[in-house]
């Protein structure tokens, strides 16, 4: 089962982990972009499959333990290994904090500091060490939980040169909303996306070939695998590179979910209902017939897919950047929330004295999201729903965000004492 509409809530690779590890909204721990460190205290998605047993297996990027201080570099940064008591009691890792370059990647295991280089492509070792604990290492006698957190595609933009050489050899096809200042930008934008999916389509390979070492291995009719993202990435589109942006491109992630128990009539089909990360957490537990010990804000997509359930209970989900503490990056010291809608999508913009009505798209219309309709009178009506929807999800979540009066609505500021 394919979902269209799924969503990174807050589009940063710390945020989204943190939410994917513990189901909690980023903003009720008031986690930035980058260097930040979860605490050991809280509950992960280990701490709910070993409860029951599971055998427990983290793989790769963690980037959860405040980037050790070294954000500068990566490469230095990837030497240090996360401390056991931060690695969210995973029972084995094979894991490290951030690395980047995909050609020059180490992992350390458990509490062992000696880091361990993998040999060629990042992406490629950590799928190898995957099915290499299975084949190998596994004790049969429990389930399995096994997460493996790749960096590509992800800035350095590198890809096997098979793969990278083919691709700068094509030609693509651009989306309307493509833009840039002249036409060398445009060729190195060009250039960067050609690479970029020349790392996407190593990634596939790597899909593929741990859906047959299933198949071989007699584990593919009782084993969930489920693919996504992070964030997105821009690649030209607005003329914007990265993420950070409330733009289809950079919150809009990849969510596919191959599980044997969906009953054969539903196995191919897609779900329009917009998720967020915060569904990660359920349903990952949901698939596994678990249910999370602590009330969470996400919802388990389980019966989406096996088709007991037609729509979510709600009308839409939440967006949002919550600080972005670096000099020279979109949104520094700027915040924005939004509410994505199965047809619209309305965003806030401001500093922290609050946010005003920054964007309103028709994603049916104009999916490209090229013509914001926050001024035109035809659509607010929407709008001032949207806005109040918006209002709602801020109070139900505690969001520290400060949204401003705005269309006759009353202002939130969850700071303010009564």
């Amino acid at each position: 089962v394919r979902f269209t509409a799924a969503n990174a809530t807050y589009p940063v690779c710390v945020p989204f982990r943190f939410t994917l590890m513990t189901g909690e909204y980023a903003h009720s721990r008031l986690v930035p972009a980058i260097e930040w460190a979860m605490s050991p205290a809280e509950r992960t998605l280990a701490d709910e499959f070993n409860a029951c047993d599971y055998e427990t297996v983290y793989i790769g990027k963690w980037h959860l333990d405040g980037g050790h201080g070294r954000m500068g570099s990566a490469k230095q940064c990837g030497m240090t290994p996360v401390r056991r008591a931060q690695q969210g009691r995973w029972k084995k890792w094979f894991g490290f904090e951030l690395r980047n370059d995909p050609f020059d990647t180490y992992y350390f295991e458990d509490e062992d500091p000696m880091p361990r280089k993998i040999e060629g492509y990042q992406t490629d070792g950590l799928y190898d060490l995957g099915m290499d604990y299975l084949a190998n290492r596994w004790n049969r006698q429990h389930p399995f939980c096994m997460c493996i957190s790749v960096e590509p595609p992800h800035p350095p933009l590198i890809a096997p040169p098979d793969l990278q050489q083919a691709w700068e050899a094509r030609a693509l096809h651009l989306p309307p909303n493509f833009e840039a200042f002249d036409e060398k930008s445009r060729a190195q934008s060009i250039k960067k996306r050609q690479i970029y999916h020349a790392m996407v389509e190593n990634l596939d390979i790597n899909v593929g070939r741990i859906l047959g070492f299933l198949e071989m291995q007699g584990l593919a009719d009782h084993t969930v695998v489920m693919l996504t993202s992070d964030h997105g990435e821009l690649g030209g589109a607005h003329g914007l590179h990265s993420k950070q942006w409330p733009y289809e491109e950079s919150v809009g992630i990849p969510l596919i979910v191959r599980d044997p128990g969906i009953p054969p009539a539903r196995r191919g089909t897609t779900v329009d209902d917009p998720v967020c990360t915060e569904d990660l957490f359920p349903t990952l537990l949901g698939l596994a017939g678990l249910a999370p010990r602590n009330p969470l804000p996400g919802r388990d997509l389980t019966p989406l897919m096996h088709g007991k359930q037609e729509k979510l209970d709600r009308e839409g989900v939440l967006l949002q950047l919550v600080a972005e503490h670096r000099k020279g990056f979109p949104f520094y010291e700027e915040v924005w929330r939004g509410l994505r809608t199965r047809r619209y999508k309305y965003t806030v913009k401001g500093d922290k004295f609050g946010g005003k009505p920054w964007q309103f798209f028709d994603l049916d219309q104009d999916p490209f999201e090229r013509e914001n309709l926050i001024d035109h009178p035809e659509a607010k009506t929407e709008i001032v729903r949207h806005h109040g929807l918006l209002a709602k999800l801020v109070r139900e979540t505690q969001d520290p965000f400060v949204l401003l009066p705005a269309f006759d609505h009353e202002g939130v500021n969850l700071w303010e004492t009564t």
